[in-house]
């Protein structure tokens, strides 16, 4: 007669649709699982003779127990937006007697992967990240969350996982943004933002899309360009400023792009705003100091990294059910200044 193969972990997980995380944790009776959880998975591995692979184990939590340690990933430490989220992030953790442990991808995959592995070499209690502008493989956020290592995503979400994120309203601040261009004289509008693989330029740009369509204008795809950072934007605005039936109005997806849209303009003569009106969106300090300021969108980078804190404290002390991935929008709202009519 053949042996049957002992049950493992991996196969209680399998028949429940978790990982092998949250397996060893309801059958280590952990309060992080629901009561009811926990006991249909303890009564499922005593019905089918389940015994623990003490050496497997032990290797799988060769780790010490977690510290009160939270890793942070930001793709670039020289944008406004991501030390106000950094800011916000530290004050919530610290409040909470959590230290923070800070990384830059650079906007590589390679390298958001080789800090992935640092951070769980480092035992971190959890991750908060905003992924890198190339990453499309997800493998290394799943096998963090496989490992029972909680991750908050915040401003660039990764659909590719189930796990918590916390956004700014892209969509409606896009939306409310070109309304207002719109509303105070423009009719020709170009949109400048980042790679359609991220969520956060897809959201932009339906807004964008969505106000022209409300207000009766017709998208013209030669006014929209990928393009998210000044030096690019210097290069690229002579050509669609001297095209025939040139735009009147730029909405951009951050503020370094709309300030080299804007001193563009005038360097080609135009006037802003009366020539040209320019929008941006983040609200930074380099916002009020450019001439003139800048009307532009306010993402409330703190607020966002506050959320992101408390959701990842809540998964780790148990407060939040590790299996549930919490969805917060943080709301923007638009700031009119000189740049606009």
């Amino acid at each position: 007669m053949k042996e049957t193969a002992p049950l493992t972990m991996k196969d209680i997980a399998r028949e429940f649709g978790i990982s092998v995380a949250t397996v060893s944790r309801a059958l280590k009776d952990s309060p992080r699982i629901s009561k009811e959880r926990r006991e249909a998975i303890q009564a499922y591995a005593r019905e089918h003779h389940f015994t623990p692979n003490v050496i497997a184990e032990s290797l799988r939590f060769a780790r010490v127990q977690p510290q009160k340690l939270i890793g942070v990933i930001l793709p670039s430490f020289v944008h406004y937006y991501f030390a106000s989220v950094l800011e916000g992030i530290e004050e919530e953790a610290s409040s909470h007697g959590y230290r923070i442990l800070v990384a830059t991808s650079r906007e590589l995959y390679e390298r958001e992967v080789k800090i992935c592995q640092s951070f769980y070499e480092n035992k971190v209690c959890g991750i908060i990240v905003s992924q890198a502008k190339d990453t499309v493989q997800y493998e290394h956020f799943q096998q963090l969350m496989d490992a029972g290592v909680p991750l908050v995503f915040y401003d660039r979400i990764c659909t590719g996982v189930n796990a918590s994120r916390v956004v700014v309203d892209d969509y409606m601040g896009a939306f409310n943004a070109v309304s207002y261009l719109i509303q105070t004289g423009c009719n020709r509008i170009a949109f400048y933002g980042s790679n359609m693989n991220l969520e956060i330029s897809k959201n932009r740009f339906n807004g964008y899309k969505d106000a022209l369509l409300k207000h009766g204008i017709n998208y013209d795809e030669s006014l929209t360009r990928i393009c998210d950072n000044r030096a690019d934007a210097e290069a690229i605005t002579p050509e669609v400023l001297t095209q025939d039936n040139p735009p009147n109005g730029f909405f951009a997806i951050n503020d370094d792009t709309a300030i080299g849209i804007m001193y563009t303009a005038k360097r080609l003569g135009l006037r802003v705003p009366e020539d040209v009106s320019v929008c941006g969106f983040t609200n930074g300090y380099r916002a009020i100091a450019c001439d003139p300021m800048l009307t532009t969108v306010e993402q409330r980078g703190q607020e966002v990294g506050k959320e992101a804190a408390k959701i990842l404290i809540g998964k780790v002390e148990g407060s939040i059910p590790e299996e549930k991935a919490e969805r917060r929008i943080i709301r923007t709202r638009l700031v009119v200044r000189g740049s606009t009519r």
